[in-house]
């Protein structure tokens, strides 16, 4: 009966967070739907496993939890403080998403929350990163890819000079542009290696072995993009420069880039795999030779 009534409360709770926050969740989905930087907003997933956590309340920790949602609510609609739109919109969706946590931590207890612990954080993504953070990351993926792109070059003996985020190779000079950054499967593959690592990995270290690898791994699959569309631009024809591999290829640099954290995951599960001891071992090969004295 416990159950019942803490998933009524639950419900009851989230209906009334989407009354309250409807406006603020549309224009996050018209966000998505319209700019491809925020394309990940698509991918939010809850907890896919059934897991059945030991139901209990508990509203002193839940009731910090929903101030600072109504805190982050209330800056948000009365615009207390002198932020950009979309820094208020960030504010609005954080606070829906601390109610949603904290709704739950209410229902079901602090017990049930750290069994889910990885959805109820997850629910973080459906706040969108606010323009001037978006802004940074693309600037440094744009600098680090050029960066890459160069060392890339000249590992392959193709002549290189660099100025800031401009390449210069013989037969044509590469700008790496806003659009070369390739924030959205960069934030996807982010996205793609917590949940990989979150149901393949049981270290935490793996953990975060596996999701810092992502940064590396975006910088070179921008950086080897860059060659592979030069070089076949200045050595097969010009056209692949302006052609669909160019503005549609993205997609086939980012399997490869998915392979290699798959890549990565399996080694790392292959270390986390618990080894037989050494007396059991030595046992089992002393039985055998009883069996088989030939």
């Amino acid at each position: 009966m416990t159950g019942v009534r803490s998933n009524l409360s639950f419900a009851f709770l989230c209906a009334v967070s989407l009354a309250v926050g409807w406006h603020a969740l549309a224009r996050t989905f018209s966000l998505a739907l319209h700019n491809d930087e925020y394309t990940h907003l698509f991918l939010i997933l809850l907890d896919w496993r059934s897991q059945k956590p030991v139901v209990q309340p508990n509203f002193r920790i839940a009731s910090a939890l929903l101030f600072g949602a109504v805190l982050m609510a209330g800056l948000a609609k009365w615009r207390l403080v002198d932020a950009p739109d979309d820094v208020q919109l960030s504010l609005s969706m954080l606070g829906l998403v601390l109610w949603w946590i904290a709704s739950f931590v209410a229902c079901f207890g602090v017990r049930a929350s750290r069994m889910l612990l990885f959805p109820l954080v997850f629910l973080l993504w459906m706040v969108p990163i606010p323009s001037f953070a978006v802004n940074k990351v693309v600037e440094f993926l744009q600098t680090e890819s050029a960066v890459a792109a160069r060392l890339m070059f000249s590992l392959i003996g193709v002549p290189v000079s660099q100025q800031g985020v401009v390449l210069a190779i013989p037969g044509v000079n590469i700008e790496v542009a806003r659009e070369c950054s390739s924030i959205r499967s960069s934030v996807m593959l982010l996205i793609a290696s917590m949940v990989l690592a979150q149901v393949s990995l049981r270290s935490p270290w793996s953990k975060a072995a596996v999701i810092a690898a992502t940064v590396p791994l975006s910088i070179a699959k921008n950086a080897l993009r860059i060659v592979t569309l030069s070089m076949l631009g200045t050595r097969v024809d010009p056209g692949f420069l302006t052609g669909r591999l160019h503005h549609r290829g993205g997609i086939v640099f980012f399997m490869i880039s998915l392979a290699v954290l798959v890549m990565l995951l399996w080694i790392l599960r292959r270390i986390e795999e618990p080894r037989p001891p050494l007396e059991l071992n030595s046992l089992q090969l002393r039985q055998s030779q009883v069996q088989d004295p030939n």
